[in-house]
């Protein structure tokens, strides 16, 4: 887990979104955890099992394996207020964390997801259709990644965590109108062809960030 900012105070932990999304935007977000370092926030990037230098096959993984790992990633930060900032699909991940808020980017429900699965299968010219995704016996291939088709099983039916009493803002980016606190005319780094660094985009995301949480602590 890559750690950002102060020691003390609070604190946020990160959940990217889904496989190759994750690829493009982990850029966006690190630039966005040294910003919010510099407003005195700390930061916490973790690598769910299967992706990053996990050692965990992304075949083997489960959406219950992340949120087992969102939700001791929180734990190991101690006692300091810890706030989600969960980005596309990885707004999924953070519902089994004690939380004091909860900063989502672009939420998705996991129907949401498993429809962007059978777009993004469709495209590379394989079967897209549900059946091709849900009738699968071994790992679904996802934009170069192997995907246990018990990992998109478990998306089936998947809703945001919004808990009562919890602050949750969301945020949403160019053209998507659906419920937002509120929408930044930018390109989604999810969207674009390869990771490219957006330093004014990292800036708004760190200040809102940052302005919600001081709202957040009173």
């Amino acid at each position: 887990m890559v750690r950002f900012g102060p020691a003390q105070g609070p604190v946020v932990l990160v959940a990217l979104p889904f496989w190759e999304e994750a690829n493009r935007t982990r850029s966006v977000a690190v630039a966005m955890l040294r910003r919010l370092a510099d407003h005195g926030i700390g930061g916490a990037l973790p690598d769910w099992p299967g992706t990053g230098e996990s050692l965990i096959p992304t075949e083997n993984a489960s959406i219950l394996q992340w949120r087992d790992a969102h939700q001791a990633a929180a734990e190991s930060l101690g006692d300091r207020p810890c706030y989600a900032v969960s980005i596309r699909g990885g707004a999924l991940v953070d519902g089994f964390a004690l939380l004091g808020g909860r900063w989502h980017l672009t939420p998705m429900t996991g129907e949401a997801v498993l429809r962007d699965v059978i777009r993004v299968r469709a495209a590379a010219g394989l079967r897209g259709d549900e059946h091709g995704v849900f009738g699968a016996e071994s790992p679904v291939r996802v934009a170069g990644n192997r995907v246990s088709p018990h990992f998109l099983a478990g998306l089936a039916g998947a809703e945001l965590h919004d808990q009562p009493g919890v602050p949750r803002r969301v945020v949403r980016l160019g053209h998507d109108r659906a419920p937002a606190d509120r929408v930044i005319d930018a390109v989604p780094p999810w969207r674009r062809a390869e990771p490219q660094e957006d330093p004014a985009l990292a800036a708004l995301l760190a200040e809102d960030i940052a302005q919600w949480i001081a709202s957040c602590e009173g």
